[in-house]
């Protein structure tokens, strides 16, 4: 490896954003600056967030993905939930509810409410959501450069049975955005499809292709394969950059035995007609010697996977703590034949 090592990350959800926290121990950048686990440089981690989440509530576009890395990285993160800000206080969620406001089963917390703020601010200025990201990041100082996807509108939507406002199934198909789908739910409904809605309009982000192309090694994070990095490929120009790059591209399967250990992915890959496995997640993906994008796939050492034109690792892909973590990252920079 050489003195200055460039990482790009396709990451979503907290899955993505505590394998960021991984790249940067391996890395020693952020707060594990001078406490590196691999060699001593001058490296960059650049991280290509998900935006298919994001959703104006209450008057403020939230970007949960982008939020949870940089919450993470930053160190401000709530460390039990994996999500949202540390210490956080919920007044002004209690006085909606006191209100009445709609809708009442999504909940922001007093401080990560002030992100929003700052954020809807500067977007109805004519700030695009990528400099908007970079004067957050500002504050938390997250060692890493934050990337969305892109600057246009691209939302992760779920086609549903309707069912209807006391609960009782209509029969009758109706599109709701993701988060209805996720948090009011728990995609718990019966489930048909999922559009990533203003995909085909939307334009990369070109520090983001740039990012890919001039990479060293690019990983998929251990991701929701869906919902989280299938919308950051739903994007055209994604899977051109991934495909043509001459860095090696390095995935991690967020399925340990059979099942996803956070995120519901499960119910995900059900709808798009995946089996809940590493060997399937894997396959749907692809080699990118064939029409794919994979040159290699780390599974959990349990687990087992063959597909043409993938060299698979197993290696052990619980993200326990963040020295865990740094670990697989090691190994995916050895898997892409770029360690030492």
């Amino acid at each position: 490896m050489s003195n200055a090592v460039k990482v790009t990350v396709l990451a979503g959800g907290v899955g993505g954003a505590r394998f960021l926290l991984g790249v940067q121990k391996y890395l020693g950048l952020g707060q594990f600056e001078g406490s590196a686990t691999g060699p001593a440089g001058s490296h960059e981690l650049t991280a290509v967030v998900n935006v298919g989440d994001d959703a104006w509530m209450h008057g403020v576009r939230i970007c949960p993905d982008l939020d949870t890395c940089m919450y993470t990285l930053g160190g401000g993160i709530d460390p039990e939930r994996g999500w949202g800000h540390a210490n956080e206080t919920w007044h002004a969620k209690e006085e909606l509810a006191a209100y009445g406001v709609q809708p009442d089963w999504f909940g922001l917390g007093d401080r990560d409410l002030a992100t929003h703020l700052v954020r809807s601010q500067m977007l109805r200025a004519g700030y695009p959501l990528s400099q908007v990201t970079e004067a957050l990041c500002a504050r938390w100082q997250p060692g890493a450069r934050l990337l969305p996807v892109t600057d246009d509108r691209s939302e992760t939507h779920v086609v549903v049975t309707d069912p209807g406002e006391d609960g009782a199934e209509r029969g009758t198909r109706r599109a709701i955005h993701f988060q209805e789908w996720w948090v009011r739910y728990r995609a718990q409904i019966p489930t048909h499809d999922f559009a990533f809605v203003g995909a085909d309009k939307a334009t990369a982000n070109p520090a983001a292709l740039a990012a890919i192309a001039d990479a060293d090694v690019v990983f998929i994070a251990p991701s929701n394969p869906v919902v989280s990095v299938g919308a950051i490929l739903a994007v055209p120009g994604m899977r051109g950059a991934l495909r043509s790059t001459a860095a090696p591209v390095i995935g991690y399967s967020p399925i340990i035995a059979g099942r996803a250990l956070r995120g519901m992915a499960d119910e995900c890959l059900s709808v798009i007609g995946v089996e809940t496995s590493s060997q399937a997640v894997g396959a749907h993906f692809g080699a990118r010697s064939g029409t794919g994008l994979l040159d290699g796939w780390l599974i959990d050492e349990g687990d087992t996977a063959a597909i043409d034109g993938v060299t698979v690792r197993a290696v052990p892909l619980l993200m326990t703590d963040p020295t865990a973590s740094a670990e697989m990252v090691r190994q995916g920079v050895d898997l892409a034949g770029a360690g030492a």
